[in-house]
């Protein structure tokens, strides 16, 4: 039986947010899990065949001015149109670490899953405010929540 693949794109340019993202990876590598297949890419280094290959999707990154960070603008400026009419449903979900309160990122990021017509499987996870252990423990629920879905045939 071929395993699913689930992408996890995720920018981590600080421990804490590193902390995120190897929290979302280890819930979605669940040992329970056994037909999955995860890969974890930074969006600088992520390509839109990488996304291709791809069952579903989770997204993380950090709130820059209101905004998505650059490194996540670029991974959609350049995945955008080469995936835009081979993904459409593609199961997705996704988690904002604001130091604020993440809605500006949220609206943008809804914008570009809506034009991408990728499917959010539960809503968008914004970890906001001065940092907190339990953000991880959040990202880790995202991650297994994400992957045991995919695993169970339901996305």
């Amino acid at each position: 039986m071929d395993k699913k693949r689930l992408l996890i794109v995720a920018h981590a340019p600080s421990d804490n947010t590193r902390t995120l993202a190897e929290a979302a990876l280890r819930g979605a590598r669940h040992p329970d899990l056994t037909g999955i297949e995860v890969i974890c890419k930074p969006p600088l280094e992520t390509q839109p065949e990488d996304v291709l290959a791809a069952d579903a999707i989770l997204l993380g990154t950090t709130e820059n001015l209101a905004y998505m960070a650059g490194a996540m603008k670029d991974f959609f400026d350049r995945c955008y149109y080469p995936v835009l009419e081979k993904k459409q449903g593609l199961p997705c979900a996704v988690y904002i670490r604001a130091g604020h309160d993440g809605t500006g990122t949220k609206k943008a990021l809804e914008t570009i899953l809506t034009g991408l017509r990728w499917k959010l499987v539960q809503d968008m996870l914004i970890c906001r405010g001065d940092w907190q252990d339990a953000f991880a423990g959040q990202c880790e629920e995202l991650g297994l929540t994400l992957a045991a879905g995919l695993d169970a045939g339901i996305y």
